[in-house]
């Protein structure tokens, strides 16, 4: 297997090492024996679509929040504590309220992670649907997912590069990619067949490679294909997105609300539980019927504290801001995952970038002049 293993510094090895390494004929290309056995151990050529988080999940994660948590048992409580004292259907009446605003919280939360979801998937629209390749001596198209390493594609004017490909002929006087989708250079690039001695190069400067979901903008020309699927400039990118999630995401924001919210039920607690020990002996006051019922009487007087200190509107009105400002970017394409990221980047004061297409809309101008 290691000796066909997929290359990270193909553009660091002559023509003649890179078929070499990878079992490969420029002339007969592979044979479809030899396909089927490569695909067998590096896969089909795609980005796989990463499993989907179940609808139940992205619902529970909205109410993993300690404020959240809080109000649903006050809301718990206050419901079987009226059932408990016959109040029919005025028990329903405060549970029902922040019943209503924990739904709203977590719908526009749902919403916004579904959405971004979405446009993360998009990700594999920038790859190729088929390709040219010189199999058993034959130039045929094939979709571009039964590619394998080794493969020698033709590439002309107007194709999406299906794999990274290490150029190797170049029919005419140049051959030009568009390859913004990686580097956002404005501009093509202008490729060549000459080895790249840098071994550490950035994308920019591996003008002997082409790379998948870029497009041919001049000439024609001939590669060997050296990385599929995740293997891929673009996969790497798929990967670095997916890997957002093993990640940790506490925001600034988030950790002075659980904070706030483990400070704040601290105090409830101690709060309320001194309220109802200080009215044991109001317990068995002939006026609540028993010492039972007086019990429950102080208990509910407890829980109505409870939630009055309880800010219940805080989660809708941080979801809300946050929402609006998850739709402002929104309209300027920006994929926002979590809610929480809206706040993160308000925090940011300086985003360095190598040159402008990479996070900006390819437009750059002079604004101010320091003298």
């Amino acid at each position: 297997q290691t000796q066909f293993l997929p290359m990270e510094d193909a553009h660091a090895k002559t023509i003649a090492e890179v078929f070499a390494q990878l079992r490969a004929n420029p002339v007969e290309g592979l044979s479809s024996e030899e396909v089927k056995r490569r695909r067998k151990i590096w896969g089909t050529n795609e980005l796989p679509c990463r499993p989907k988080k179940p609808f139940w999940k992205l619902v529970l994660k909205q109410f993993d929040d300690l404020l959240v948590k809080i109000l649903i048992a006050a809301a718990v409580i206050s419901f079987f504590l009226g059932v408990a004292n016959d109040e029919g259907s005025y028990a329903l009446v405060e549970p029902g309220v922040i019943l209503i605003i924990l739904v709203a919280n977590a719908s526009v939360g749902v919403l916004t992670e579904t959405n971004a979801a979405k446009a993360i998937e998009e990700l594999g629209s920038y790859q190729a649907d088929v390709a040219t390749v010189l199999r058993d001596g034959n130039l045929r198209v094939f979709p571009s997912a039964e590619l394998v390493p080794g493969d020698v594609v033709e590439l002309a004017v107007g194709d999406k590069i299906p794999a990274d490909v290490r150029l190797w002929n170049i029919k005419g006087s140049s051959f030009r990619v568009d390859q913004a989708l990686l580097t956002g250079e404005s501009d093509s690039v202008l490729k060549s067949v000459e080895v790249i001695s840098i071994l550490r190069a950035v994308l920019q400067d591996k003008t002997c490679m082409a790379y998948s979901g870029t497009v041919v903008t001049a000439g024609r020309a001939r590669g060997v294909v050296v990385g599929t699927g995740m293997r891929t400039a673009i996969g790497k990118i798929q990967d670095a997105m997916n890997s957002v999630d093993n990640t940790d995401d506490t925001t600034p924001l988030k950790r002075k609300l659980d904070e706030f919210g483990t400070v704040l039920s601290k105090l409830i607690a101690v709060i309320c539980g001194l309220v109802w020990i200080v009215n044991i002996g109001h317990f068995s006051d002939p006026a609540h019927g028993g010492m039972l019922r007086g019990a429950i009487h102080y208990l509910k007087i407890a829980v109505a504290l409870a939630v009055a200190a309880i800010p219940e509107g805080l989660p809708a009105v941080v979801t809300t801001c946050l929402a609006l400002g998850t739709r402002k970017m929104a309209k300027k394409n920006a994929i926002v995952r979590t809610l929480s990221a809206v706040e993160t980047l308000g925090c940011t004061s300086v985003i360095c970038s190598d040159k402008t297409g990479t996070v900006t809309t390819n437009i750059m101008m002079v604004t101010y002049l320091c003298d």
